[in-house]
């Protein structure tokens, strides 16, 4: 790991071109530019106290972007130094990540994986992608064709029970008794 120390620069100057750097390694770091993430963020662990909450969660970032740039074990090492920081919540940070990083790798079978193909080489007005699945897709996206409003089914007579079950006139009878006592009340 590299540790940079700015001489001549105050502590709001430091302080400053830390939180920059800090901040520019988040961004390369969301954007999947990992190397230069890491360049970033050891500069800006450089130029701030290690043991203040800034440095802390500079190192926190530092270790996600050892990770992702393939630089495990420089990831671990810091991980480690981070579960003794004073600041309580990066110490707790830094041992999950610690945890993660040491947990043993699971065996994967090949066909439980989705290969992406590389679509780096397709030059921007070609028409087509490369296969997939057996397949040519266009480059053009097909609009979803709009499902048109689908109209009720028609109701088969034959198939309705119309027969009297004697339901309705006891309903009507029940209602009709409702009404009289009702009534008969006001």
């Amino acid at each position: 790991m590299l540790i940079y120390v700015h001489r001549g620069m105050n502590s709001t100057d430091q302080k400053a071109a830390a939180q920059a750097q800090y901040q520019a390694g988040k961004e390369t770091f969301e954007r999947g530019r990992y190397r230069e993430s890491v360049q970033h963020l050891e500069k800006a662990v450089g130029l701030v106290e290690r043991t203040s909450r800034l440095g802390g969660e500079a190192q926190i970032w530092l270790v996600t972007a050892y990770q992702a740039n393939g630089q495990v074990k420089e990831a671990i090492a810091l991980c480690q130094q981070l579960t003794r920081h004073p600041d309580p919540e990066t110490a707790k940070q830094g041992r999950r990540l610690l945890y993660i990083l040491e947990a043993p790798r699971l065996q994967t079978r090949a066909d439980w994986l989705t290969q992406i193909p590389d679509l780096s080489q397709i030059a921007e007005g070609e028409g087509q992608l490369p296969e997939l699945g057996g397949r040519v897709a266009n480059k053009k996206a097909r609009s979803p064709r709009k499902s048109e409003p689908s109209l009720p089914e028609p109701i088969d007579w034959s198939q309705v029970n119309t027969r009297d079950n004697r339901f309705i006139w006891v309903a009507l009878f029940g209602i009709l008794a409702i009404l009289g006592s009702l009534l008969g009340l006001s």
